[in-house]
């Protein structure tokens, strides 16, 4: 059983960070998904995929891996980079 740990992003649709300091444990798919023929919905018998566990460190969330035997990987988050503009640059 595998799992990626991760950093919540930002949201896209405001400018708050709330939550973002925050590690989440997800379990990698075991199984693909298939359609169902009555609905046409996409499913599958893996409920791990359901599961989302949410740290407050990095740290925290491996400790939890190690313990109960997941090999998770980390994700890192990209850096953030700042394009300082004033507004009369918009002008040039």
């Amino acid at each position: 059983m595998t799992a990626r740990i991760y950093q919540r992003p930002k949201s896209a649709m405001s400018s708050g960070r709330a939550l973002t300091d925050r590690w989440i444990l997800e379990y990698d798919p075991a199984e693909a998904k298939r359609p169902d023929p009555l609905t046409g919905w996409a499913g599958s018998g893996d409920t791990k995929q359901q599961l989302t566990l949410r740290f407050p460190s990095c740290e925290a969330a491996k400790a939890y891996a190690e313990k109960n035997g997941i090999e998770a990987h980390i994700v890192q988050t990209p850096t953030k980079t700042l394009k300082i503009q004033a507004y009369a640059d918009n002008f040039r």
